[in-house]
């Protein structure tokens, strides 16, 4: 028998990159993931070494905004956005911000963001949420599609 339905093959842990130029609030929130499912995370410093390891597959990305604490000649988190959606379009990437500000949130969608997140005590709640949403959305695909090639 070929592909059984999707919603019944052995779950994988979601391999996630975050990347953030900020070590503390990066080291936060790998713990925080870590703590709360079953992630496969890659965190990178750089916008830059996120790009080298694009091969490695990644599910959901998590990308600051501003990038360039490290590195002043780094690359920002639009740019890093940019590059990434040219490589593969269709990893979801969801921007996190110190900035609470509109304009910047709609620049991101416009970049292809899948969302926007404030940097705050809540943040991680939101990431939480942002990322079941996106699996919610890729299973329906997936089931819609395995239907879809059986009529």
């Amino acid at each position: 028998m070929k592909n059984e339905n999707p919603s019944a093959s052995k779950a994988e842990p979601i391999k996630l990159f975050l990347v953030d130029d900020d070590a503390v609030f990066l080291k936060s929130l790998e713990i925080e993931f870590l703590q709360h499912a079953d992630f496969a995370i890659e965190t990178y410093a750089t916008g830059e070494l996120c790009m080298k390891n694009l091969s490695h597959a990644p599910d959901v990305i998590i990308l600051d905004y501003q990038l360039d604490g490290v590195d002043k000649n780094a690359m920002n988190g639009l740019e890093t956005l940019d590059k990434i959606k040219a490589f593969n379009p269709d990893i979801p990437i969801v921007m996190l911000s110190s900035q609470d500000k509109i304009d910047v949130a709609i620049n991101c969608m416009h970049h292809r963001a899948f969302d926007y997140v404030v940097k705050s005590e809540t943040a991680f709640v939101r990431l939480q949420k942002i990322i079941s949403t996106i699996f919610r959305y890729k299973k329906m695909e997936k089931e819609l599609s395995w239907y879809m090639d059986r009529m």
